[in-house]
């Protein structure tokens, strides 16, 4: 199933690619992200019905509806505020060539990890059997969903505000850990994957692995904090009291 749904998804991710040559804005692939396990999911659920299969929809639903809130959510954040400085930073690095290497580091990039990520759909969209680790799966997904979205919307408050300018959002569930919205993509895709282990599809656990991987120590928390102390002054001070990713009391 996955080797079927990959020449499309490749194709998706070149689209948004060659949009992104024409805009000169890479961050268009941030956009698109969520949108790219949307047609995974829809993909896998078509490509069952085709071969006479009987599609669990409970997964296609959870997927879909995270990877639309994400990309609305991620439009909705930079309109207007043109290409991301991470990207205007890769643009000035490698220069007239930028074009075409954005189509295998940004782009291409994206749809392996999208294909490995969404490993767990592969499994759980065709009909799972009915076990407590579903309805686990469920609630775990639930509770990330609902997490990262509250997180990202009072992060879209504070920084709409002109008075937190060089503030630190350390209220709300941002007071409880840096990066509550990756704490709660993390725990979506961990609660996708238990609706795929009934059915046998407990190896998938790489998808899982590589979200956590993926926000934890490389275009996550540890890009974000490498230089946003030198923005925001007080940040060293909430790193000192505050967890990186897990929720906790901040300490003293």
């Amino acid at each position: 199933m996955i080797t079927a749904s990959l020449p499309w998804l490749l194709l998706f991710f070149a689209l948004a690619w060659a949009a992104s040559v024409v805009r000169r804005d890479a961050s268009l692939a941030d956009r698109v992200w969520g949108l790219g396990f949307v047609l995974l999911a829809w993909h896998h659920a078509w490509f069952v019905t085709q071969r006479g299969g009987t599609v669990d929809w409970l997964p296609v639903m959870l997927v879909t509806l995270w990877g639309l809130r994400l990309s609305a959510h991620i439009t909705v954040r930079n309109w207007g505020h043109g290409e991301d400085r991470r990207y205007r930073a890769m643009r000035e690095r490698n220069g007239p060539r930028w074009w075409l290497t954005s189509l295998w580091w940004v782009f291409g990039l994206q749809a392996l990890l999208c294909a490995i990520i969404a490993l767990p759909l592969g499994v759980a969209i065709p009909a799972t059997p009915s076990s407590r680790l579903r309805i686990a799966g469920a609630a775990v997904w639930t509770l990330g969903f609902c997490w990262e979205a509250i997180a990202d919307r009072q992060l879209l408050r504070f920084v709409r505000d002109p008075a937190s300018r060089g503030q630190v959002l350390d209220t709300g569930l941002w007071r409880y850990s840096r990066h509550p919205n990756y704490f709660g993509e993390i725990v979506c895709w961990w609660g996708v994957w238990l609706l795929a282990v009934p059915a046998g599809g407990w190896w998938t656990v790489l998808g899982p692995l590589t979200i956590t991987l993926l926000l934890v120590r490389v275009s996550g928390v540890t890009l974000l904090e490498a230089d946003i102390a030198s923005r925001r002054p007080g940040y060293a001070d909430y790193v000192r009291r505050t967890n990186a990713l897990i929720p906790g009391l901040p300490r003293r």
